[in-house]
């Protein structure tokens, strides 16, 4: 079918870029990410799926899916964010960082032509959130960071028919394109991967202090916050780290911010390093709880009582979790039942 002018023209526009610079030499910096990539003519940035395209930055994956699927919201893990509900989840290619532990390797590391793709709207996002009976929309599975044009689209057309939106990140988007989403951004799950410099170059080929700052933006942009801590033998799991993670966060986001330490197994480049022990998880636990954390989680486990939600004030069970299955048991709204203590759970959409 022969394409109008109109419409190649809506094309271009819709996947050119937003947050980049023209350089000398044809050449183009992006400053959506913390990479901060110079891009050369017919190259593409770290994530792979910004392309320069004759000086002009083009999002190649614009309107472009991998997967769209209804999950739980505690999968993405979000345990305080509309306990409960079902959300549409949306996953695309690329991803700004090189994890050698990426879990999600097959479409964050993968190449365009390697998966089959499906062509997606972002006006129809609302409609196909009604038809898979969910509550909203998550950009997840990948870094949602990376196709943001189309996440933000996504978002603003949830938000304007009642529906919730989440990011699950790894927070090294920039302060600019945050601020530019946030008010379409109910609820976000920063994965922090490490509390050292150390590890981030190393491992992910990023860097921790701009993740820290996301995190800070994210609370005080009003997002609802959910941190995730893989903990890797090894390399971020020694007893001073896991202090300085927890004292962090209670300094910087306070005590009531849910965390979610979760449990390492052998993938993708770190295949030779074994499964996280049941003792450093319990170690990871007391760190929290000993920095005053009041909802401490522990994930990819044999079902334990760490994955269920207690008023922390007099240690009702309030929210019961087998897996993904959810039982709210204790809440009036988002106050326990047992004492009235309002707690840090958002239970109607935003």
């Amino acid at each position: 079918m022969e394409i109008g002018h109109k419409a190649v023209m809506e094309m271009r526009e819709k996947n050119t870029a937003k947050y980049w610079q023209k350089l000398d030499r044809n050449m183009v910096q992006c400053n959506l990410c913390n990479q901060n990539c110079v891009i050369h003519p017919g190259k593409n940035g770290l994530c792979d799926v910004r392309e320069n395209r004759n000086g002009t930055l083009i999002s190649r994956m614009y309107g472009l899916a991998t997967t769209v699927h209804a999950d739980p919201i505690e999968k993405k893990p979000l345990y305080h964010f509309m306990p409960g509900t079902k959300v549409l989840s949306y996953g695309t290619l690329g991803c700004n960082l090189k994890c050698k532990h990426c879990q999600n390797f097959e479409t964050s590391q993968c190449q365009i032509s390697e998966l089959h793709l499906k062509k997606v709207k972002a006006l129809e996002v609302p409609e196909l959130i009604k038809k898979s009976n969910c509550s909203g929309v998550a950009w997840t599975y990948n870094e949602p960071t990376v196709w943001f044009e189309f996440t933000l689209e996504g978002s603003k057309a949830a938000k304007a028919s009642g529906y919730y939106t989440c990011y699950v990140s790894n927070g090294y988007i920039k302060e600019e394109p945050l601020r530019e989403i946030a008010p379409y951004l109910d609820a976000i799950n920063i994965d922090v991967k490490a509390f050292t410099d150390k590890f981030y170059r190393q491992i992910s080929s990023a860097r921790l202090e701009p993740v820290l700052s996301t995190c800070k933006l994210a609370k005080e942009l009003g997002i609802h916050l959910e941190l995730t801590y893989l903990l890797i033998p090894g390399l971020n799991d020694d007893a001073e780290e896991l202090d300085g993670f927890c004292n962090w966060v209670v300094k910087e986001l306070g005590t009531r911010v849910p965390i979610h330490f979760s449990r390492f197994h052998p993938d993708y480049k770190l295949t030779h390093v074994s499964h996280t022990p049941a003792t450093t998880m319990e170690q990871a636990l007391r760190a929290g709880v000993n920095a005053g954390l009041e909802h401490v989680y522990l994930g990819n486990m044999p079902h334990t009582r760490f994955e269920n939600t207690y008023c922390p004030d007099c240690g009702a069970l309030v929210v019961e979790r087998v897996g993904h299955t959810t039982k709210i048991v204790g809440l009036d709204g988002n106050k326990c039942k047992k004492c009235l203590n309002e707690l840090p759970i958002v239970v109607s959409t935003p």
